[in-house]
Formats: C-alpha cells, sequence, structure tokens
C-alpha cells in the first residue's frame, strides 16, 4: 500500500512553529525523520510516539525525499 505523505503530514504556522509535523499531534516530522537515521526500529519509535503507526514513518520518508527533490 503506498501511502501519501500529505494525508499525514501538516504544515501550520499556529502549531510546532510552523514546523512539518504528522496531523493531530504535535510530533515533528524532523523527530521522526532523526530517530529513523539513527537506526530506531518501529516498535521503540511506537513506545515513544503510541500515536504514530507504520504510516506516519512511511510519510515521513516520503516528505523528506520530495523535499530535496
Amino acid at each position: 500500500m503506498r501511502v501519501e505523505w500529505r494525508d499525514y503530514i501538516a504544515v501550520n504556522p499556529n502549531v510546532c512553529h510552523g514546523k512539518p509535523c504528522f496531523k493531530g499531534t504535535r510530533v515533528m516530522v524532523a523527530t521522526i525523520l532523526e530517530l529513523l537515521e539513527a537506526g530506531e526500529r518501529y516498535q521503540d519509535i511506537k513506545a515513544g510516539y503510541p500515536s504514530l503507526r507504520p504510516q506516519h514513518l512511511q510519510a515521513a520518508i516520503q516528505f523528506a525525499r520530495e523535499a530535496i527533490q
């Protein structure tokens, strides 16, 4: 199943100073990308951020990929 990052990520100037966050949360995408870069497993990320599902992580990666293209 392909995830569309726009379904999971929003940029709102009134939330987290306009940084990209997962919709309905104040979890910044950059935070999750840093954890993934550090080699954290989904289970470990989920323990710290229980509202996130695997689709959120996929959306973060897609967002980052599009940002550098």
